[in-house]
């Protein structure tokens, strides 16, 4: 079924639109209208306690009332498709609720207790976990193959619901997987498109103002077509990605299908959109209409988002679908972001992403000619506040639509096709090990405290609750929390990685390599007592990564010069040690300074003569600047005497620094062991002979000169690279 996508005509100067009121309140006004007329319709649709699905969400919600209960049961569920045998199961049912026996109804603890048996009741039990599991997914996943996936959008199409189809197990580990993944889509287009062909015509599902809307509809995700997804990459993984994607977009094309490229966690985020724009401005299909993606309004920064893709089509010519969500990621973004200490990119109070929605979908409506606005949620208000918004911007009704979730809120999608909406179900299919996941990702959703899902069917919800305006509720939502004051020295901080999804990262971490490889093939002195001194031989470093690269070279050391070494540090000695502890943190503090200054040109050092990739040689960096501000931390920590006094004794303790340490490094962290060993020995007033790796004696010295900047006296650290054999034993064995 080949179509030819009609020329784009050039988009409407927003001056020549209908005039329309500024007023918010009509909006608002319209929105309590219509989520009291829908309210209404959905009490007439409540499932009997004869139907499947009444036992379903009524048995979900009391698993689910008690946290520690839900948390086991998830941990079960996520586990249950690996599990093989009735013995199996059995031991996990008793292990994960062993933890929460005590809050399980006495029938669930009978049924754990004969479990430790292996009878037949055991097999029973075993089979019935298998059985409920199963059933519970396939509520929320499709099917499997083909044939189950066009039987389950044709019963979507018999009640009057558009899909999206979106294949599990996205998580690919190799070009195999990859390959795969992109054959699933080019078989699921070339199976379903004659199916969709026959089927009989929808005014509200297959018509737009100026167009047609594709009956066959397909969700993507772009990580899944490459094994490397990866910011720090992004040329490299554009080259994977769209080798596998134009195929798909080019049968899709032939056959009159939709695609939508979806959108997953932050750091995939703006790779994404890079990849999107990269293929829709090509020429083969920079006319073609039928292609969509995902905005999250989750994300602090989706305004900004907005204004991208607007500018994408208006530089395109061609309009594109955008479909709005809240967002399914926000504990793993949450989490992540505070273990990195990076700036958490969600709003942290739910309100704020419902506020940012309504903006959104505003803006959507108001744009429609270029981006289409697909609106999804399963809240009453966020869906009833969106037709509001589109009938105040006049938007057709065929060039926007509604959308949920396969298995969620079907009512709700029901009764605002009965309206004459296109609603448009996302509709995942796949096996049930990869669905897991997202099976359990639905679970959580539907059993949250603020899914108006759950809130259907509780008798005490308030309608006027569900429909407070998200300023509202931000208004009378509890502050956030402060963080409390500290009378001690604050938590230690790790220095945080380097995003490499930030273009500006990259940009610099590219000049620096430039401006490193400049100086390759430099000479380093061994540094005793301040002083540059000749080696016995030269140790020539090598680029691993590129065996014909020099990177430098550095003064091996004799066992005479190992001896001077030692007694220089020595004589620094003398003074470094009776300096305040304060004194010799202040020291550290500068050398963290000037690391992290010098982090783009020390990172490319450790790529060049390390063959670290960009990640870990930036992760050796940062550690190494936590090393100098930890050591300096703790040594005014340590300072000072205890003192314990008891009848007829006084007993004090403090710390003394010992004298020369001798640092021997190993290869694999070349900047960041060197660093602590060295910044510990410093902290606590030792002086140090510096033995660098034989493999990385040019990194050693870049972290000399650190040293050296920062003011060190004279012999305090003393640079001393050579060969093991040579000056190992007369380091090691040096009284």
């Amino acid at each position: 079924m080949a179509t030819t996508a009609p020329t784009p005509a050039p988009f409407a100067d927003s001056e020549s639109r209908p005039a329309r009121s500024d007023s918010r309140g009509d909006v608002e006004t319209r929105t309590r209208e219509i989520a009291a007329e829908v309210w209404q319709r959905l009490q007439h649709r409540s499932p009997s306690v004869l139907e499947r699905r009444w036992w379903e969400e009524h048995l979900l919600e009391w698993a689910m009332t008690d946290e520690s209960v839900k948390v086991q049961m998830f941990r079960f569920v996520d586990a249950l498709p690996m599990l093989k045998t009735h013995e199996q199961i059995i031991s996990h049912l008793g292990e994960y609720h062993d933890e929460v026996a005590s809050h399980l109804p006495a029938a669930t603890k009978l049924v754990r207790n004969v479990t430790e048996a292996s009878g037949l009741l055991a097999r029973a039990v075993a089979y019935s976990a298998r059985r409920h599991v199963t059933g519970m997914a396939r509520r929320f996943i499709a099917g499997r193959d083909a044939g189950e996936v066009a039987e389950a959008v044709a019963r979507l199409r018999e009640q009057g619901l558009a899909f999206s189809l979106d294949r599990l197990g996205e998580a690919v580990l190799s070009d195999v997987e990859a390959d795969a993944y992109q054959q699933h889509y080019l078989d699921l287009l070339e199976g379903l498109a004659p199916v969709v062909e026959d089927w009989a015509g929808d005014a509200v599902l297959d018509r737009m103002a100026h167009d047609h809307s594709p009956r066959l509809n397909i969700s993507i995700k772009l990580s899944a077509l490459t094994a490397r997804f990866r910011a720090i990459a992004p040329d490299a993984t554009a080259e994977d990605v769209l080798g596998r994607l134009r195929p798909i977009l080019r049968r899709a094309r032939e056959v009159d299908a939709h695609v939508h490229f979806d959108m997953e966690h932050y750091a995939f985020k703006t790779l994404t959109l890079d990849l999107v724009e990269r293929v829709l401005m090509e020429d083969e299909f920079r006319d073609w209409p039928h292609t969509g993606v995902v905005l999250q309004a989750y994300l602090r920064d989706s305004e900004a988002d907005f204004e991208r893709l607007l500018t994408l089509v208006e530089r395109r010519g061609t309009p594109i679908w955008v479909r709005l969500v809240k967002g399914a990621y926000w504990d793993y973004e949450t989490v992540v972001a505070q273990l990195r200490s990076w700036p958490v990119p969600v709003f942290q109070r739910k309100p704020e992403s419902d506020l940012q929605f309504e903006r959104l979908t505003q803006r959507l409506m108001e744009a429609s000619d270029r981006l289409r606005p697909a609106i999804a949620s399963h809240n009453l208000r966020s869906l009833s506040h969106a037709v509001a918004a589109a009938e105040h911007a006049e938007v057709p009704p065929g060039d926007w639509e509604l959308q949920t979730l396969y298995g969620m809120g079907e009512d709700l999608a029901r009764v605002f096709r009965d309206r004459g909406h296109r609603v448009r179900v996302y509709t995942p299919f796949g096996e049930l090990v990869p669905g897991m996941a997202y099976l359990v990702r639905r679970l959580l959703e539907n059993t949250s405290n603020d899914s108006f899902l759950r809130h259907r069917y509780d008798p005490a919800t308030d309608l006027e609750d569900l429909l407070m305006p998200p300023a509202a509720a931000l208004e009378a939502a509890p502050p956030q929390a402060s963080p409390p004051a500290h009378t001690a020295p604050p938590p230690f901080i790790n220095e945080p990685l380097l995003d490499w999804a930030e273009a500006d990262n990259r940009e610099r971490m590219t000049e620096a390599l430039e401006s490193v490889a400049g100086d390759l093939g430099g000479e380093y002195p061994l540094v005793i007592d301040g002083k540059a001194v000749d080696g016995r031989s030269t140790l020539i470093s090598h680029n691993p990564s590129k065996k014909s690269q020099v990177v430098g070279k550095a003064a091996a050391a004799s066992p005479e010069q190992a001896r001077e070494a030692v007694e220089s540090a020595a004589r620094a000695f003398e003074t470094w040690g009776r300096r305040t502890a304060d004194e010799r943190a202040e020291y550290l503090e500068v050398v963290a300074a000037e690391l992290t200054a010098r982090r783009y040109e020390l990172a490319s050092w450790i790529v060049y003569e390390a063959g670290k990739d960009w990640g870990e040689a930036d992760g050796d960096v940062a550690e190494a600047i936590d090393f100098c501000r930890f050591y300096a931390r703790e040594a005014r920590r340590m300072d000072g005497v205890d003192a314990v006094h008891l009848a007829g004794e006084e007993n004090e303790t403090d710390f003394r620094p010992r004298g020369v340490a001798v640092v021997i490094a190993p290869w694999n962290f070349p900047l960041a062991i060197l660093t602590g060993m060295t910044a510990a020995a410093l902290a606590t007033g030792n002086t140090v002979v510096m033995k660098p790796a034989e493999q990385t004696p040019v990194i050693a010295a870049k972290l000399f000169d650190v040293f050296r900047d920062a003011g060190l006296p004279n012999g305090v650290v003393n640079y001393l690279p050579g060969i093991g054999e040579d000056i190992g034993p007369v380091l090691v064995s040096h009284p």
